[in-house]
């Protein structure tokens, strides 16, 4: 984030040239050999499932390595353990299952009944709006991870017959960046969600997680900020409020020897920090908000440097839209940074383009994936509004 000089709102507008335009890489020749039979074989996996049993019991607490596996660096929220733990104790009472079925591990039946009931009665003691609000995201997360077990894939989120882990090819990120994946709860093991393509590509050190509303997440990522500096933190996202600034305006008046030195010299080695909202547009406008909340804490002020992206479309606009075509999924957003930057001859030797490309690559291996996933399932591939407003 930029400090003296920087009470501004950065907005890259970026235009790719035609080098770094998103490829027409994608070709999907659906050739199933029995679509009556492949429907039915996807209808009996996707069917309502029970939390899965283990030596632990029924809905038993969330490991370190389990929690870690799904992407997370921070220690097991302990909010996120305690509605496990509630869910348990209810399920034992009402001797009934928890049971989850369909997108994000939503519980169903008769146990959802029972825990609505009872986790409106324990949100309405909260006096706080903050513990609120972090019951809500542990809650979210609590049953997503239950009606996830032994059904996605840990790593990319997908149904396990689906995973596409073998496809997606690792890239290092160039170390004068990271990226921190600032995720709403109800985005957490969504399949869909592009997020989580930055760290499948780059490692979680490199492009980190942060649940939004879980306070171990949050805390480690401002502490890094705090770390960091004002200057070296910006955020993505079209702050309207402040005029646009592009990444020319912003960066082509240093040399390559000052851009060097803005993370290698100064603050012990610091990278610069671009934080993707990764939610809903709907939900987005509360993530800001909290974000230019804690920079007021941080730093005394809540203005935050944006960046304000202008990509057109991305390759999954074919099977997920967006609000309009000038807003863009998490990835491309990524894509879109990176490859801004490797057109200023300051960044020309970092192999942006490269690590911008490899993200790209990743988004197509999605989108194939979901895409004969659909198919399989008898499912309709064209482009309509069923979610207008994501932008994970």
């Amino acid at each position: 984030m930029l400090s003296s000089a920087s009470n501004r709102v950065l907005t890259f507008t970026l235009q790719f040239s035609s080098s770094l335009k998103f490829s027409p890489k994608t070709h999907i020749d659906y050739r199933p050999r029995s679509l009556h039979s492949s429907i039915m074989r996807s209808a009996s996996r996707s069917s309502p499932r029970e939390a899965l049993l283990d030596d632990r019991g029924c809905g038993g607490p969330i490991t370190l390595e389990e929690w870690q596996r799904w992407g997370c660096i921070s220690p097991v929220p302990a909010m996120v353990n305690a509605v496990i733990q509630d869910l348990k104790l209810l399920e034992n009472n009402i001797d009934a299952h928890m049971v989850f079925g369909g997108n994000g591990g939503k519980l169903q039946g008769d146990f959802k009944i029972q825990e609505d009931k009872k986790h409106r009665a324990k949100y309405e003691t909260l006096a706080d709006s903050d513990k609120k609000f972090q019951f809500y995201s542990a809650r979210q997360i609590a049953c997503r991870l239950l009606g996830s077990r032994g059904y996605l894939c840990q790593k990319c989120w997908l149904p396990m017959e689906d995973c596409m882990c073998s496809k997606v090819k690792p890239s290092s990120l160039w170390h004068g960046i990271k990226f921190w994946v600032y995720m709403h709860p109800k985005d957490f093991l969504r399949q869909n969600n592009t997020g989580k393509l930055l760290w499948q590509v780059f490692g979680v050190q490199a492009a980190t997680l942060c649940l939004y509303g879980i306070s171990e997440d949050e805390e480690i990522m401002w502490n890094a900020f705090k770390d960091a500096g004002k200057a070296k933190v910006w955020c993505l996202y079209p702050n309207h409020n402040n005029a646009p600034k592009t990444v020319q305006d912003a960066f082509s008046h240093q040399t390559s020897a000052d851009m060097e030195c803005a993370y290698s010299l100064t603050n012990k080695d610091r990278p610069l920090n671009f934080v993707l909202i990764d939610g809903t547009w709907s939900n987005s406008a509360a993530m800001f908000r909290r974000v230019k909340e804690q920079a007021k804490l941080a730093w005394g002020e809540e203005d935050i440097p944006c960046i304000s992206l202008a990509t057109g479309a991305s390759a999954m606009h074919k099977l997920r839209p967006q609000p309009s075509w000038d807003r863009t999924c998490t990835a491309a957003a990524a894509i879109s940074v990176l490859a801004e930057l490797q057109l200023l001859p300051e960044c020309s030797t970092h192999g942006l383009d490269k690590q911008a490309e490899a993200v790209e690559d990743a988004l197509i291996v999605l989108l194939e994936v979901l895409t004969t996933r659909r198919l399989r399932m008898g499912r309709s591939i064209t482009r309509k509004v069923r979610h207008s407003r994501d932008i994970c």
